[in-house]
């Protein structure tokens, strides 16, 4: 009964009472807009900021990748053509040596101009270290080359400081010229070896025994050497690869070499051969 006089009593003055919605002063207003205003203009520019620096790395990422393309393809005509050259030099022999390494350096010069020059042009800087997984291949086969060539011509080893002096007038004299960091080297000398068993298992077949005898020195030398650095190369599994197949180079030959010399009287250098220690002095020459 109560409760309905109190709801009967508001419904009576109900109409008398006027509510009046509540309203900020006009400098609170003020105040709102030009804040509101102020963190859209900080988003928009944060935005932009952004955008901008997102760009920026999109084209420098877009850049660099053009670049390694570009690296890659000239490691590739770089890795051909060193191969072409190691090819001309397995065609020695005691009877057209002088004529074999002339081409050979001619076209060891040629690849060097041509194709190597275009890996240096697009390395200079600081790229190389960026890219070197690009261009390494290239390199290795470039050292395998060099020093396969300068062995069989002078019988010395092409050191790195050599092949990087090579290198310097195809650079910039402005910017950072491009040098052949020592892993790289080293990894072409590992193949280096593979390449001599390969000439001295050609050369013994030749009847050349001393030049295949020279060449085991030079591996086993290069072995020893090799041998003592490696185990300090912590992070280069390739390296560590490589040791064991120029192990097997080095069996290869020593066996070789050890079988002629042990067994002499069962090898035939070249039949008719007029060699005062051949068992076959003042035979006549087979016709096939």
């Amino acid at each position: 009964m109560l409760l309905r006089r109190m709801s009967l009593s508001w419904r009576l003055l109900a109409p008398e009472l006027k509510f009046k919605p509540h309203r900020l002063p006009p400098s609170a207003d003020a105040s709102l807009a030009l804040e509101s205003s102020t963190k859209r203009e900080r988003t928009m520019s944060t935005l932009s900021s952004i955008n901008d620096a997102f760009s920026t790395y999109a084209d420098y990422l877009n850049s660099l990748n053009e670049k390694r393309e570009r690296v890659v393809k000239a490691s590739r005509d770089v890795t051909i053509n060193s191969k072409k050259v190691i090819f001309q030099v397995h065609r020695i022999s005691k009877n057209n040596r002088e004529e074999v390494l002339e081409k050979a350096e001619k076209d060891l010069a040629a690849m060097t101009d041509q194709h190597m020059s275009r890996l240096v042009k697009e390395l200079q800087g600081t790229d190389f270290w960026k890219l070197r997984r690009a261009y390494s291949p290239g390199v290795q086969e470039y050292v395998e080359a060099a020093t396969f060539f300068k062995f069989c011509q002078t019988g010395n080893l092409l050191n790195l400081d050599e092949i990087n002096a090579s290198l310097l007038p195809l650079s910039d004299p402005s910017l950072e010229p491009l040098q052949i960091n020592l892993l790289d080297y080293l990894l072409g000398l590992a193949d280096l070896t593979g390449e001599l068993m390969r000439l001295a298992i050609g050369r013994i077949s030749e009847g050349e025994v001393e030049f295949a005898e020279r060449i085991c020195r030079f591996v086993l030398d290069i072995y020893r050497e090799l041998t003592l650095v490696v185990p300090l190369m912590d992070d280069s599994y390739d390296m560590k690869t490589k040791m064991d197949i120029m192990l097997q180079s080095v069996l290869k030959i020593e066996n070789a070499c050890f079988s002629v010399r042990m067994r002499g009287s069962e090898y035939i250098p070249l039949l008719g051969s007029n060699d005062p220690s051949s068992f076959l002095l003042g035979v006549s020459d087979v016709e096939l």
